[in-house]
């Protein structure tokens, strides 16, 4: 009889074949890692920018448009960086709006342009209640007026009374219509363009106003290689139209937190107050300085000392922008005017003879 030899059934489990990564792994213990998909591992978490970098990423992305203004960007974000407004004044073409949008652009925020022309009503820029027969209640539709960057294009075709809307907004970051305080957004920056040569159906802007603003400042024309450059930029569309959103609003706010919190000593305090006094006394002028320009100086001088990285200001960050943000405050006597002084020379004048403190 012929045995039969019978396997004994196992017992065991057997150990799967590996597959796919597996195999690899046991292959090489650093394939896996090579070989795993990005969106398989959990991103680490994103660090916020220090506000000197916020300051250098929006340099960097408003600058691949505007070439050859690198003193006018800079304006533009201290002012921006210490809470105040701006009034570019500038021959037609310089690249007022130009500069005004791609600052927007850069930034993650509501941004609202408004054409200033003669039959301009405050209603239409602040808003306008309307009533709704069906609920027998008026409505408020907000204006452009509600936004973080607002730009003021040729500022001075509205009519005073238009102009005047805009008072509030600019010192109170608020509006008050039918009788109810509406507040704007923490950001809430305005840039205002004017051209200085034109006067036909043009309202120049009052004191009042003027005084609202932090800074005004031109851009200039620029060098030939800059416009030759830009000529190539512009070959197949505006640059800026290509510019992303490169920083949040909570990191302008945190730009803004930083520039407060640059020391400046009372020495300092003492060298802007002589510079701001001695407006009131210089021949010439009719009217000096307010001390809403002493706050501006001081801000401004906080926001150029964190751009470069200091934790202090110097009397170089006051002395940089003490034209732009006192001359267009200053009032010239008619005989002065007359004469071809400009408010500018008072300003330059007075920095050669205040003393700077040591």
């Amino acid at each position: 009889m012929e045995a039969k030899i019978v396997k004994p059934a196992a017992t065991f489990a057997d150990k799967p074949r590996p597959e796919g990564n597996d195999l690899l792994e046991q292959a090489d213990p650093t394939a896996m890692a090579r070989n795993r998909s990005p969106a398989a591992e959990s991103p680490a978490p994103s660090r916020p920018l220090s506000p000197r970098a916020i300051y250098q990423s929006v340099t960097a992305s408003i600058e691949s448009v505007m070439r050859g203004q690198s003193v006018a960007i800079r304006r533009l974000l201290a002012a921006l960086a210490s809470g105040g407004h701006v009034l570019l004044e500038d021959y037609p073409g310089t690249g007022k709006t130009t500069l005004a949008k791609a600052l927007a652009r850069s930034i993650d925020a509501r941004f609202k342009r408004i054409q200033f022309t003669p039959d301009l009503l405050p209603s239409d820029i602040l808003g306008v209640s309307v009533f709704n027969q069906r609920d027998q209640t008026f409505s408020f539709h907000e204006g452009p007026i509600f936004a973080d960057i607002l730009l003021a294009d040729e500022i001075n075709r509205a009519s005073p009374r238009t102009q005047s809307a805009l008072l509030e907004a600019m010192a109170e970051s608020q509006v008050s219509m039918d009788g109810q305080r509406r507040p704007l957004g923490p950001l809430f920056f305005v840039v205002a363009t004017q051209n200085p040569i034109e006067f036909r159906g043009t309202y120049p802007l009052p004191e009042a106003q003027m005084d609202r603003f932090a800074m005004q400042f031109d851009l200039g024309y620029i060098g030939p290689a800059d416009e030759v450059a830009v000529l190539t930029a512009q070959n197949a569309g505006h640059p800026v139209d290509n510019i992303k959103a490169c920083v949040s609003l909570e990191d302008i706010l945190r730009l803004r937190e930083g520039a407060q919190n640059v020391l400046m000593s009372e020495e300092l305090k003492h060298y802007v107050v002589s510079l701001v006094t001695a407006t009131r006394r210089a021949p010439g002028v009719q009217l000096g300085a307010s001390p809403r320009a002493s706050i501006a100086l001081m801000k401004a001088a906080q926001a150029l000392a964190l751009f470069d990285g200091h934790d202090f200001v110097s009397p170089e960050h006051i002395q940089e922008v003490a034209t732009p943000v006192i001359a267009h405050r200053l009032v010239l006597e008619p005989q002065a005017r007359f004469s071809g002084m400009t408010t500018r020379q008072v300003m330059e004048e007075i920095l050669k003879r205040v003393p700077v403190p040591v």
